[in-house]
């Protein structure tokens, strides 16, 4: 593309070109989902409230330890804190998570018999749950079309041009209006993939990028073949 076909489009990918994006994501994986390993809403919960500032990979390789000694509230509440420290001191702030699921397992107990709960509210009144972490879990646990912004979704919508927004919870709210509604329930796995595999943060790997032409960065990597 010319210097000045450049300049003439906008800042902004158009409904069509966003559709494209899309339609060819889908295309090359139509089945997306989290890299987190669980089997149940409530091995989702602890797994994403683990991988705050860690990798799924770091993660999985705790959990796949953890899940089958203790993959319910009353379970780890009764390994305590110090018992789990030991399943996940692996992980990135391992204390503070520690506290976290352990006051979270017992609100669970105390206040949904056990059971994670279906709303926002009630998701993110739980200890160590936020407006992210609620967004994966209603998605991926309950089949909500909730768009849960990390930093690789965040670099994509803001890269490319699909959403752009100064923090998340802007971004969130973009992708929201512009993400076509049969595209939404998976857009949150597309996404983050892309922005793992593809799209990432210090070298994107933009000539094997199948939105490349699309893409409104303007620094991007040229292949070496």
């Amino acid at each position: 593309m010319t210097g000045t076909a450049k300049t003439r489009r906008g800042k902004q990918l158009t409904a069509a070109e966003i559709a494209a994006l899309f339609a060819r994501l889908s295309e090359l994986n139509p089945k997306p989902t989290t890299e987190l390993e669980y089997k149940t809403p409530f091995e989702l919960l602890v797994a994403v409230i683990l991988s705050a500032q860690a990798t799924d990979v770091g993660v999985n390789k705790a959990t796949r330890k953890l899940f089958p000694v203790a993959n319910t509230p009353e379970k780890i509440l009764a390994l305590g804190e110090d018992g789990l420290k030991r399943y996940i001191a692996t992980i990135g702030l391992f204390n503070a998570k520690a506290a976290n699921v352990i006051a979270m397992c017992r609100q669970l107990l105390e206040r949904h018999g056990g059971e994670v709960p279906c709303t926002r509210a009630e998701l993110e009144a739980l200890p160590g749950v936020g407006r992210k972490t609620a967004n994966v879990i209603l998605n991926t646990a309950f089949g909500e079309p909730t768009i849960a912004v990390d930093t690789h979704i965040f670099r994509v919508a803001n890269r490319t041009g699909l959403a752009p927004g100064k923090d998340v919870r802007a971004v969130e709210e973009a992708l929201l209006k512009r993400v076509p509604a049969h595209y939404r329930q998976d857009a949150h796995h597309w996404l983050i993939l892309h922005g793992r595999y593809v799209c990432k943060a210090r070298k994107p790997d933009c000539p094997q990028c199948v939105i490349r032409d699309l893409c409104r960065y303007p620094d991007k990597t040229l292949s070496t073949g």
